[in-house]
């Protein structure tokens, strides 16, 4: 038996089901059945002289504010651009989240979107000082990035995810890391340097909104202070076995 990758087993699946269901109109409930195996991957992590490297080389306020928020409160970027003005807590320093994944909710301009568990994020009062100015730059009423396209149809939307993303990639380039970095990313590398900086993992798995702390334990994998702990432990074996 050939040994392929997850992808390309997931796309003979696929054409041996349409062949079987819409060319010869039969079925198969053993291909109901069979699945490719998710492939389990580390996530990419940006340094946090990284992180600074790369928001610093994103040219349009605008865009640049969004991808700090996304970053310094760990969120997905359409928990980010989907932030509302009342959703900041300025006198708790926090951020009420309601965007996550799972049910769809009606936002102010009508629109459903994805959203789930609410939950609560520490707001630097450096980043809620740099929200609020960048608020008064365009005093939108419901949401803290608004499309730039103030059109009647575009009037009550948010930012566009894709040109954040765009902005990223822009930015990322720029900066000249060769890391395969996207604007999520920004919330793996938030995880990982509260975890490098001594923050509960139950904490961390609060603020990401994970269901399991399977998930969030992921980053024990990535954090700095764990290599050099495993480095600090091998080496003194190594030197005396080519003393």
């Amino acid at each position: 038996m050939k040994r392929v990758a997850p992808s390309t087993l997931t796309i003979a699946l696929s054409g041996i089901k349409f062949f079987y269901q819409h060319t010869l109109r039969r079925d198969w409930p053993t291909l109901d059945l069979v699945r490719a195996p998710r492939e389990k991957k580390l996530p990419v992590v940006l340094s946090v002289s990284e992180v600074e490297h790369v928001l610093r080389g994103v040219h349009q306020p605008r865009y640049r504010m969004c991808l700090s928020t996304i970053y310094a409160c760990g969120l997905r970027l359409q928990e980010g651009v989907h932030l509302q003005v009342g959703d900041l807590d300025g006198e708790r320093q926090l951020v009420h989240v309601r965007h996550g994944k799972g049910n769809p909710v009606v936002c102010p301009a009508g629109n459903r979107r994805a959203s789930g568990k609410d939950r609560y994020v520490p707001l630097p009062p450096r980043l809620l000082e740099e929200l609020r100015g960048y608020w008064r730059s365009h005093r939108h009423p419901h949401w803290l990035f608004p499309s730039a396209h103030q059109t009647a149809q575009r009037r009550e939307a948010p930012m566009c995810e894709s040109g954040v993303q765009r902005a990223f990639q822009a930015a990322l380039r720029e900066s000249g890391i060769t890391k395969p970095a996207t604007v999520h990313t920004l919330r793996h590398s938030y995880a990982t340097h509260l975890l490098e900086a001594g923050v509960n993992l139950r904490v961390i798995q609060v603020y990401l909104g994970h269901a399991s702390p399977t998930t969030t334990a992921l980053y024990t994998h990535l954090t700095r202070p764990s290599e050099d702990r495993v480095i600090a432990t091998l080496t003194p074996v190594l030197d005396a076995l080519w003393a």
